[in-house]
């Protein structure tokens, strides 16, 4: 009996730790119908140098690092990682399992910033076409069977600006309609797709009610967005939510019918970064509308947004100010009360309104419905699923200890750094894994190097931090990462 209960405990630590999650009314809602809120990172390391098609490369296709970076993430607190840039002709598996031991979702961008590999800004009936629909149909295949799936975003940043918004939305909408219509088709499950927006408030609300809006007010429209989220700059320092307008954010997406969320925050105009927003985002008011957020970035880059500090020539990984910021941030809150909240009755959320112009108030924002029929060769893409078809599944993981050394910001290594895993419907949460590491009050450096990072920098947008106030027609939008850039360099390329 007791070699029994030992396999028995064995085959619980190498099962899927989290399970899928479902949206219900405005929330994601776990298999305890309990309410989801994200608490995340967004991970892209090396940047746009981070994927390499040529070798068979994306943040997702290697075992070791994902071990290192799921256990780290794993000390900090996070359930959700966000991953723009991925390469669907490459196997996940390791990766996917790794993550999902240690309790932690995925939200995957379909977009690229390769040719063929996004929707652009300007012009955007040049870039839909098949190419660029099979890419994200393959994205979709790549992933759907991962139980920590989370979502996918359709598209990310391509609406910036009353250009963009002059011309995007019905391409953007279209694009959501199809891979919607993908995975009612192709998959097993119903996995969220949405759109993640920039902070730009002359658009933001028009973007938010032509996304979320039903034809007809039927709420299974499948062009109609799972999800909306936002990648928002507007809290810098020791702010608060009158001073970054997230009041107005809380105010404006009120009604919801969908999950929102920021897919990005963590503004760096004040250094070292605070991250007093985090008490607001996963406070009573917020978490009342809002699911959470992602905090930029998992990884040091150029622009120093990073969490860690990466050597690329040995892969050794050292912890930063931010990183020690953050987790402190997170350990003030009580984590069982915040993801402990009932979901209500389902159907009793807000309605989605029935699409109409008249819900769009900029004179510039393309408030047509009628959307843009789906490219040649696209209907028997849908119709037979993609080819070649990629494939991916969770698998067992038995090594679960970093092999590659970890530092605290003064240098001292992490010693037996290793992923804990899970059980069987339990996400990660702050404290899960105790690994000891340094005290942060002990960290005086404002970037905490003791590497520096070989990292090539980020793709990134042209667009410039300006104020936070809530009239403000940017409220600092996506430094980087953001998919309406990558959408340019890919027309260019074209």
């Amino acid at each position: 009996m007791l070699i029994q209960s030992t396999l028995i405990a064995l085959s619980a630590t190498l099962a899927a730790a989290v399970k899928p999650l479902t949206v219900k009314n405005q929330f994601f809602v776990d298999p305890n119908d309990n309410i989801f809120q994200i608490v995340g990172v967004a991970y892209q390391p090396g940047g746009s140098a981070g994927y390499n098609a040529a070798l068979g490369k994306d943040p997702l296709s290697d075992g070791d690092i994902c071990r290192r970076d799921a256990a780290i993430l794993q000390i900090l607190g996070v359930n959700t990682i966000r991953v723009y840039n991925l390469n669907p002709d490459v196997n996940h598996d390791e990766c996917a399992s790794i993550f999902n031991a240690a309790g932690i979702y995925m939200i995957l961008d379909v977009n690229s910033p390769q040719v063929a590999g996004s929707l652009q800004n300007y012009n955007p009936w040049e870039s839909y076409y098949d190419t660029y629909v099979n890419r994200t149909f393959a994205v979709v295949e790549a992933f759907k069977n991962y139980d920590n799936t989370l979502a996918f975003f359709s598209g990310n940043e391509v609406i910036n600006d009353a250009s963009s918004a002059g011309q995007v939305p019905p391409y953007m909408r279209a694009v959501t309609r199809d891979i919607k219509n993908y995975v009612a088709k192709h998959c097993d499950r119903k996995i969220p797709v949405g759109y993640s927006a920039a902070d730009v408030r002359d658009v933001l609300f028009d973007s938010f009610e032509y996304f979320t809006c039903a034809e007809d007010g039927k709420s299974d429209d499948p062009s109609r967005a799972d999800i909306f989220a936002l990648n928002s700059y507007s809290w810098c320092g020791d702010s608060d939510m009158q001073k970054s307008g997230y009041v107005d954010l809380v105010e404006g997406f009120s009604n919801t019918s969908v999950p929102v969320f920021y897919s990005e925050y963590g503004c760096n105009e004040v250094k070292p970064r605070m991250f007093t927003e985090v008490g607001a985002i996963y406070g009573k008011d917020f978490s009342q509308v809002f699911s959470g957020g992602i905090v930029y970035e998992y990884t040091e880059e150029e622009n120093s947004y990073g969490l860690v500090s990466v050597n690329t020539k040995d892969q050794s990984v050292t912890l930063l100010k931010d990183f020690y910021t953050l987790k402190d941030q997170f350990a003030k809150l009580d984590w069982k009360k915040i993801q402990g909240v009932k979901s209500a009755k389902d159907g009793s959320g807000p309605k989605p309104p029935k699409c109409d112009s008249k819900l769009i108030q900029s004179k510039d924002f393309d408030g047509n419905f009628t959307l843009p029929a789906m490219p040649p060769n696209v209907p028997k893409i849908l119709a037979n699923g993609v080819s070649p078809k990629p494939s991916g599944k969770l698998i067992e993981v038995t090594n679960f200890k970093s092999k590659y050394t970890v530092k605290n910001a003064d240098g001292s290594v992490i010693s037996d750094l290793a992923v804990k895993p899970l059980s069987n419907d339990e996400s990660n949460s702050p404290g899960t894994n105790d690994a000891k590491i340094q005290s942060s009050g002990s960290v005086t450096s404002s970037s905490g190097n003791s590497t520096t990072s070989g990292s090539s920098s980020e793709a990134t947008s042209d667009a410039k931090n300006t104020s936070g106030a809530a009239g403000s027609a940017v409220a600092m939008t996506v430094p980087a990462m953001a998919m309406g850039a990558f959408a340019i360099f890919a027309g260019l390329a074209l």
